[in-house]
């Protein structure tokens, strides 16, 4: 197996930095809002939700552009150095209004940047192993996910509730995130050969040849069928994934105190970290489907789990058994959007991809606080669980997708680490 290439390695340590200063904050945010600023379940809602679907929306606008311009690094250290500077405003937020500003903002970043970067890792793997090169990344993120708290809950044991120097002070992290970036190359012009070789998944077509998949996706340039259908079920499933925020509350709630919730993050994200590569593998192996579906419905399981629970060491296992669910279904579902896309048009198609999923977390956020403060956890977790449920279901009989593990075509291609 090929190890990890430099170019991806480096656009992991720029999200590991990036991530552990948005982790500082994210963690602290439910309990910041009700105990400090005095905001409730749907304002928490509200602020995810708009903060999410911004983010989502943007990356359809620069997937778009991305695939139109010959460089898309720019694009990316924009979108990493708004972020970067927007993150540590929270600190002088008074009014919830306020922290969905400076949210809003920091995910406009996130936005700008996403879809451009996904498309960059996509250059910079084979086909066949788009699944552990989104998984490596993805684990990156999450163990930025793991300092970032421990950060955090370090400086509120030398300082008990002073979360604006906690919110300040990630601007050091954020710093490191964006001078990374300038050390990764440009990959080549989209459309392009890929510059690894390998193996190539099965029921996804090979970049350089033509055949059944390249057919499906029909005349260079457009968007397959497959591709519109696994978004319309992405649609159905993110209508039910309401910001992980209220997980937290839910456990903080239970627990009855905010010390140690950053460390808890930390745990949930230590299993994220350390999965994630193994799930995007797994995906190259068994297929990008069945992976995503397994995920939902560990998803689903979880949801219930929360909706059944009110012992607060009942809901810290749940919690983290919730980061199983990431980590099968976070490399799969881009290395799928991969799959089914035309080089030409990875941007654009990570942009949809993520649309999909701001506007539907940005419904189910709303939802899910409405539901939190009318008519209790339970039920706004077991509605969450139901959706997840319906599409898993839609998903497996959808054909979409490889069915079954990646085969050998061509040669193999030495990594680029030159690069």
């Amino acid at each position: 197996m090929p190890s990890i290439p430099r170019p991806v390695r480096l656009l992991g340590w720029s999200s590991l930095f990036t991530d552990a200063a948005t982790e500082m904050i994210y963690p602290l945010l439910p309990v910041y809002l009700s105990r400090v600023l005095g905001a409730g379940a749907f304002s928490l809602g509200v602020i995810e939700g708009v903060a999410e679907a911004v983010n989502s929306l943007l990356k359809v606008l620069s997937g778009y552009v991305s695939d139109r311009w010959t460089r898309r690094r720019p694009i990316v250290i924009a979108g990493y150095l708004l972020s970067s500077a927007a993150r540590p405003f929270i600190a002088l937020t008074g009014t919830w209004l306020q922290v969905l500003f400076v949210r809003a903002l920091d995910r406009t970043g996130k936005g700008i940047r996403g879809a451009p970067r996904d498309a960059m890792l996509a250059r910079f793997a084979s086909p066949a192993d788009r699944g552990r090169v989104f998984g490596f990344h993805r684990a990156m993120d999450h163990a930025g996910a793991i300092v970032g708290p421990l950060i955090a809950s370090a400086l509120l044991l030398l300082a008990p509730g002073e979360y604006r120097l906690v919110f300040a002070l990630t601007i050091v992290p954020g710093t490191v995130a964006v001078a990374l970036l300038f050390l990764v190359p440009e990959p080549e012009t989209p459309g392009a050969r890929p510059p690894y070789g390998g193996r190539v998944p099965r029921g996804a077509a090979s970049e350089t040849s033509s055949g059944p998949a390249e057919e499906a996706r029909g005349p260079a340039g457009t968007m397959p069928r497959q591709l519109w259908t696994f978004l319309a079920i992405v649609l159905l499933f993110s209508l039910g994934n309401s910001a992980d925020a209220f997980l937290l509350l839910r456990v903080s709630e239970a627990v009855g105190s905010a010390t140690y919730i950053p460390v808890l993050w930390s745990a949930f994200h230590v299993v994220k970290a350390s999965l994630s590569t193994w799930g995007g593998t797994l995906s190259d192996r068994l297929g990008r489907k069945q992976v995503i579906v397994i995920g939902w419905l560990v998803y689903a399981v979880v949801y219930l789990g929360f909706a059944a629970s009110d012992d607060a060491g009942a809901l810290v296992g749940w919690f983290l058994i919730y980061g199983v669910y990431f980590a099968l279904t976070e490399g799969a579902e881009k290395a799928l959007i991969a799959d089914l896309t035309p080089p030409d048009r990875h941007g654009a198609a990570f942009g949809f991809y993520n649309a999909a999923l701001g506007v539907g977390t940005l419904a189910a956020s709303v939802t899910f606080g409405f539901l939190y403060e009318r008519f209790g956890a339970a039920v706004a977790f077991g509605a969450g669980a139901s959706l997840a449920a319906a599409a898993a279901i839609a998903l497996m009989f959808a054909r979409v997708g490889a069915s079954r593990g990646a085969m050998m075509v061509g040669s193999n291609v030495p990594n680029s680490d030159h690069q």
